[in-house]
């Protein structure tokens, strides 16, 4: 649903939260540099740091260390395949059970996952963001609020050139060949069609501040509500 319906989900969302639920699980998906991270951030800003914890899907992407690193870098990052959904699974279920998880810390420089874990503790809240995380349904059955980040593809375009550039050393021809090649046609065909199980769809990332507060002062309830 676009805003400004996200008021009514809220309202359920209220009557939801009243029911005992001690563990508020969200999910923010999009496109590739449509602005996720960004919203993610602007929440996380105004909440209490100890209250919140974030797993990210881009930890989980399988280890792949029994490849040479020429087809490594072949993989296509986009693709549901590439991710270990499963262990991101159990890792909420443990969460939301009271236990500390061991995260893994996953290199797309080496497309390989490190010897060394981050420890995630349970906290009263746990955003869950990446662009694929409302592909599976055992991860949509396992999200209170499930939250996808529109944006249009022009915008996304620019974000991921200046981001692999920048961030991965890549040149501008690797970038788009890459994006025509697997970011695009995994959008349209794993992505996008994921903006269907949202319950709430946030036009223009993290510009659009109005939804931004909302959703804010919907978590900040609910940490209120369980302190």
């Amino acid at each position: 649903m676009y805003f400004p319906a996200i008021l009514f989900y809220f309202y359920k969302c209220k009557l939801k939260s009243n029911s005992g639920m001690s563990m508020l699980i969200i999910g923010i998906a999009g496109g590739t540099g449509s602005g996720k991270t960004t919203v993610v951030n602007k929440i996380i800003e105004r909440l209490a740091e100890k209250d919140v914890t974030i797993l990210s899907q881009d930890a989980y992407y399988r280890d792949n260390s029994d490849l040479p690193l020429e087809e490594r870098q072949k993989i296509n990052f986009d693709h549901p395949d590439a991710l270990e959904f499963e262990l991101l699974a159990e890792n909420i279920r443990k969460l939301k059970r009271g236990e500390t998880v061991e995260q893994p810390i996953y290199s797309y420089l080496t497309c390989t996952r490190a010897a060394e874990t981050t420890t995630i503790i349970p906290r009263k809240a746990i955003i869950v963001e990446g662009i694929l995380i409302l592909w599976p349904k055992e991860l949509r059955k396992l999200m209170d609020i499930k939250i996808f980040v529109d944006c249009e593809a022009d915008v996304r375009l620019s974000r991921v050139i200046h981001r692999d550039m920048i961030e991965r050393g890549r040149d501008v021809h690797t970038v788009l060949q890459r994006y025509e090649d697997t970011v695009r046609p995994s959008h349209l065909q794993f992505i996008e069609p994921t903006k269907r199980y949202a319950d709430i769809i946030v036009p223009e990332g993290g510009n659009n501040k109005v939804a931004i507060n909302i959703i804010t002062q919907y978590i900040e309830k609910h940490l209120n509500d369980h302190h």
